[in-house]
């Protein structure tokens, strides 16, 4: 398995890093915060921006060419998120791409597909999948219900937290159509548009400027030509998608905090007290260098779960959970140790490292946090 990337994808990293830089630098999140009324800022994102990002191909990277894809595959997709994580930039990639996309093409028929993926691949369509319903992340708590009603399925129930859910076109939804609560068996797919009548979608803007949504279904109406997959057996689907969606999160995460690593670097650099600069201390070295050698070995586990997914190995899971416990200690290190050594002005929104201390506190808990998926890969080991 490489770890390195090879020229094509290099060459796709940098064309990532110099478009994000040009159309959604660091500044973009400030515009979309203190301009509440505008149009951007009511999506979450820069339409025009997503449309030039739909000609890039972005979205069509995991996407195999006979449903209009590129077939990049996920290492693709990784290193444009995690250009993207660099300027925090605000986009529905994460929830259309790695979610959305990939429950199509994970338990999607033929026809699903040839209707669906070549409107995400061209950036038309926007997805999301509508799974969580607490606080926290539990794929198996599915209280949301379908009843089988002729040959229609009628939902009932609550989404939380569902990423990009206020501008989605379609939803993914996790339902129960069988057995208990907390069960995996009798869990379900369906494909659901927003503008169905009986959906009520209530947006939520996190500290960070991340969209979520809590999405009601009263007597939601579904044909039968809406269920991906199989009927009251989407649970390890289900778990298939979650870990792509917490690989390509990552990777994302993998950006910011080699941003707010290298902004601190700076920093150090050039603050000077008591006539030199602060990054001559050794103590700051010091911390310094672990900051470092966090974010090596996170490339390292971030590369290596993105080559899993494209691979298809059973490794997947054990990688997603790495990948995705470690980036979560690494980027609350690194962020935490950004906002110290700024001192006072790590907090001012003068300086952009305390965006990203933002930023961590909810990817963190987007799709599990480090406490579900350590003890996830105990159980996956057998403990």
């Amino acid at each position: 398995m490489a770890l390195v990337l090879n020229e094509e994808q290099q060459l796709l990293k940098d064309s990532a890093v110099e478009f994000f830089k040009e159309y959604l630098p660091i500044d973009t999140i400030r515009q979309l915060r203190d301009h509440p009324d505008s149009e951007d800022s009511q999506n979450g994102y820069k339409k025009d921006v997503w449309q030039k990002m739909g000609e890039m191909g972005w979205p069509a990277t995991i996407i195999p060419e006979e449903y209009g894809g590129l077939g990049f595959g996920f290492v693709g997709l990784g290193v444009v998120l995690e250009a993207g994580g660099r300027t925090l930039a605000p986009s529905p990639l994460l929830s259309s791409v790695a979610l959305g996309a990939s429950a199509l093409l994970l338990a999607g028929s033929e026809e699903q597909k040839n209707q669906w993926l070549p409107q995400i691949a061209s950036g038309e369509a926007i997805f999301t999948l509508a799974l969580q319903e607490g606080p926290a992340h539990n794929p198996r708590l599915i209280t949301t219900r379908a009843e089988i009603k002729g040959s229609d399925y009628v939902i009932n129930g609550k989404k939380t937290f569902v990423s990009d859910g206020h501008i989605a076109d379609q939803l993914v939804v996790a339902v129960r159509t069988d057995g208990d609560d907390n069960s995996r068996k009798g869990q379900s797919l369906l494909l659901v548009d927003t503008k169905q009548a009986g959906v009520s979608i209530k947006r939520s803007v996190m500290v960070d400027t991340r969209n979520m949504a809590e999405i009601s279904f009263d007597n939601v109406t579904v044909p039968a030509s809406a269920l991906l997959g199989e009927q009251d057996n989407a649970f390890a689907v289900i778990e298939q998608i979650v870990d792509r969606g917490n690989i390509a999160l990552a990777a994302e995460m993998l950006g910011s905090v080699q941003e707010a690593f290298e902004q601190t670097i700076e920093y150090l650099k050039t603050r000077e007290q008591f006539g030199q600069p602060i990054g001559s201390f050794q103590a700051l070295q010091h911390r310094a260098a672990q900051m470092f050698c966090e974010i090596e070995i996170g490339k390292s586990l971030v590369m290596s779960a993105l080559n899993a997914v494209d691979a298809g190995g059973f490794d997947i899971p054990y990688m997603a959970c790495s990948a995705k416990v470690h980036m979560c200690d690494t980027y609350r290190l690194v962020s935490n140790e950004g906002i110290q050594m700024h001192g006072g002005m790590g907090v001012t929104d003068e300086l952009d490292i305390g965006l990203f201390i933002k930023r961590a506190r909810v990817v963190m808990q987007m799709l599990g946090d480090e406490n579900f998926h350590v003890q996830r890969y105990a159980s996956l080991r057998g403990y």
